[in-house]
C-alpha cells in the first residue's frame, strides 16, 4: 500500500507567516519600561511630583498665612525637638516652629517652596528654549555655526554670579516700578537664570544636530524638497529630544540653586516673601542658637535638586536607546 501523496505547498505560501501578527511596541512603553527599573529615578520622581503638589496645594491643608507675625508665639522650637530637649517651647499649632517674629515656618516652606518651584520651572523653559534654537540654528545652517557658538563661548567665559548681580541691580527698580516688587522680580529673576544658562544645552543640540543631519532619513528628505523648516521640526528636533529632556531637568535644578542663592545675597524677592533661599538668610544671624531654622530649607533645597538630578540620570538611561534593556 502506497503512501498518500503530500499536499502541495506553493513557495509563496510556504513563506507567508501562519501566525497572527503582534502590535508592534510603542517606543515609549519601550522607555517606560527601562525608566521604572531605575530605583533612584522613580524615588526622585516620586518626591519631586510630592513636593509640586504639597507647594501647589499645600495652603488649602495648612491655611496659616506665611506673613502671618504673631509676637506671641515667636522663637517656638520643632516639635522634634522636644525629643532631646524636654524643656524646648514647642506647640502643635506650629509643628514646624516659629522665626523671631512668630512666622510659622511650614506655611513659609509652603509658600517658599512654590516661589523657589516657580522660578525654577519657569527658568527651565526658557533657558530650554533659548539653547534648543541656538543649537539647532548653529548645527543645522553652516553659515551660523561659527558666530553662534563663538557667542556661546564668549557668555561661557563671562563670570556668571556677577554678571547676575549687575543684572538685578540695573533692572531691579525699573521692572518693580512696572509690574510691581513681587511680580517684577519674578520676571528679572527668570530672565537672568534663563540668559545666563542657556550655553551647555545649546552646545549639546549643536553635536546631535550635526550627527544627525548627515544620517540618510534627513538626505532622503532633502531630496524629495522638504524644506528646512520641515526637516528640523519633522526630522531633527524629534530625534534630539533625549538631551533636550535631561538638559531640562539638570537646568531645573540649576535653577532653583540660583535663586535661592540670590535670595540668600538679599538681591531675590522682598524681604517679606518667603522663598527656601530668603528663609536661609534670614536664619543665618541666629543660626547657633536655632540650627533647625537653617536645615529645614536646606534640606528642601538638598532633596529637591537631588530627586531632579537622579529624574535626569533614569531619563538619560531610559532615552537612549543605545543602553535600553540592559
Amino acid at each position: 500500500m502506497t503512501d498518500p501523496t503530500p499536499t502541495q505547498i506553493s513557495p509563496i505560501a510556504a513563506l507567508q507567516d501562519r501566525e497572527p501578527s503582534k502590535p508592534p511596541r510603542s517606543q515609549w512603553r519601550d522607555v517606560w519600561d527601562q525608566f521604572k527599573h531605575h530605583k533612584g529615578a522613580m524615588l526622585g520622581g516620586g518626591f519631586l511630583l510630592f513636593v509640586t503638589l504639597a507647594v501647589l496645594f499645600g495652603d488649602l491643608i495648612w491655611q496659616i498665612d506665611p506673613k502671618k507675625l504673631d509676637i506671641r508665639n515667636k522663637d517656638i522650637r520643632p516639635i522634634f525637638n522636644a525629643i532631646w530637649d524636654s524643656g524646648a517651647k514647642v506647640s502643635w499649632s506650629h509643628p514646624l516652629g516659629t522665626d523671631n517674629l512668630g512666622r510659622d515656618h511650614l506655611a513659609q516652606i509652603i509658600a517658599g517652596g512654590r516661589a523657589s518651584m516657580a522660578v525654577g520651572w519657569a527658568a527651565m523653559l526658557l533657558t530650554m528654549l533659548i539653547g534648543t534654537s541656538i543649537g539647532v540654528m548653529a548645527g543645522f545652517f553652516k553659515r551660523l555655526d561659527g558666530p553662534l557658538m563663538r557667542f556661546t563661548d564668549l557668555v561661557l567665559s563671562l563670570p556668571i554670579l556677577p554678571l547676575m548681580l549687575v543684572a538685578v541691580t540695573l533692572f531691579r527698580q525699573p521692572l518693580r516700578a512696572s509690574f510691581g516688587p513681587e511680580t517684577g522680580m519674578f520676571i528679572l529673576i527668570v530672565g537672568v537664570i534663563g540668559v545666563t544658562s542657556w550655553m551647555q544645552t545649546a552646545r549639546i543640540v549643536r553635536g546631535d544636530i550635526l550627527a544627525i543631519k548627515e544620517r540618510e532619513f534627513v538626505l532622503a528628505a532633502r531630496a524629495s524638497g522638504t524644506t528646512a523648516r520641515g526637516i528640523i521640526f519633522r526630522h531633527l528636533l524629534p530625534n534630539v529630544l533625549s538631551p533636550i529632556m535631561v538638559s531640562a531637568t539638570l537646568g531645573l535644578a540649576t535653577a532653583i540653586i540660583t535663586e535661592s542663592a540670590l535670595s540668600f545675597l538679599g538681591v531675590g524677592f522682598p524681604s517679606d516673601f518667603p522663598t527656601w533661599g530668603k528663609m536661609l538668610a534670614d536664619a543665618v544671624p541666629r543660626m547657633q542658637e536655632f540650627p533647625e531654622r537653617v536645615m529645614l530649607p536646606g534640606i528642601m533645597i538638598s532633596l529637591t535638586v537631588l530627586s531632579v538630578n537622579y529624574l535626569g540620570d533614569g531619563l538619560r538611561d531610559a532615552l537612549d536607546p543605545r543602553i535600553r534593556g540592559r
